[in-house]
């Protein structure tokens, strides 16, 4: 399976999974796939909340692009920050409102406007990642979304607001946001899960949730931090009589191995999409040596 199986259906990608699993370094995998294939790449967080500048070698990330890393096929990754106030600061300046988006950001009114606004927040953020993709910026949008209860509701805005709103450009911004949502071709979700009890139930649960109430299509499923199952492992130990503390560990081991195959036979059931295996790494920190082996085992196909 080739990376543009995975993104290139779509101009944006929005990953999204439960808290712990791994979702900031998938994005950060699938966009240094996506740019070793050539495409150049917008890599996006939200609120600021993530370390994707440190996969690259970079610290903080700002609302302006930043380059973190080239190839030799052409391709780039581009990382940004994306808030609700600079969102609509830069919504505001678009419109020819440059004047008076320096006394809204200095009174501190901005803030005051987005708290206040129900799902006004997720919406600037959700136009900001509309108008990247729309003016063809990047070849391909990469967001490191929400935590995956969080994701719901983030991409269930525009729908709230759309209802809740006659007119003007609150509504005409919501409809827009409901049209890239449900268009394929434009966005979908990644969700990621780890072979797990709780986290494989949370991504089936988020999935059907994403397409009944969102409408928007899903990529294929990201299993991360799986473990290489090593064949006859039991057998060798009993030829070999370990002592009981080794023999413990090797229990163990087969253990997490029945553990992890019975979860992702599990998600292949409850959720029928392709699925995507990333090795667990055990290191400390990642860094870009990381997220290079793990971008090698995003292209691999396993069929759910």
């Amino acid at each position: 399976m080739s990376v543009e199986d995975v993104v290139g259906a779509s101009g944006v990608l929005i990953v999204a999974g439960k808290g712990g699993v791994g979702k900031t370094t998938v994005g950060a995998t699938a966009a240094l796939a996506a740019a070793r294939e050539g495409a150049k790449v917008h890599l996006v967080e939200l609120e600021g909340q993530s370390h994707l500048g440190a996969l690259f070698g970079f610290g903080q990330l700002e609302f302006e692009p930043k380059l973190l890393h080239s190839t030799s096929a052409g391709g780039s990754i581009w990382g940004r920050r994306i808030t609700p106030d600079e969102a609509l600061l830069d919504y505001l300046g678009a419109h020819g409102l440059d004047r008076i988006t320096g006394r809204l950001s200095t009174t501190g009114i901005i803030d005051v406007i987005t708290t206040a606004a129900v799902g006004l927040r997720d919406l600037m953020a959700l136009g900001k990642i509309r108008q990247i993709s729309n003016r063809g910026d990047a070849d391909l949008v990469v967001v490191d979304g929400p935590a995956a209860g969080h994701a719901i509701s983030f991409l269930r805005t525009p729908a709230g607001l759309a209802r809740a709103s006659l007119g003007g450009p609150v509504h005409s911004q919501a409809e827009s946001a409901l049209e890239f949502l449900a268009d394929e071709s434009r966005c979908r979700v990644q969700l990621v899960c780890v072979p797990a009890v709780t986290p494989v139930t949370e991504c089936i649960d988020t999935a059907y949730s994403l397409e009944d109430e969102v409408g928007v299509a899903l990529a294929p499923v990201v299993i991360n931090q799986t473990e290489k199952v090593l064949s006859g492992l039991v057998s060798a130990s009993k030829e070999a009589k370990l002592p009981q503390p080794a023999s413990a560990v090797v229990g163990r081991r087969v253990a997490s191995a029945r553990i992890q195959r019975s979860q992702i036979s599990r998600l292949a059931e409850g959720l029928p999409l392709r699925q995507i295996h990333l090795p667990r790494l055990y290191q400390a920190s990642l860094n870009h040596q990381s997220i290079g082996r793990l971008a090698d085992a995003y292209e691999e196909r396993h069929d759910g």
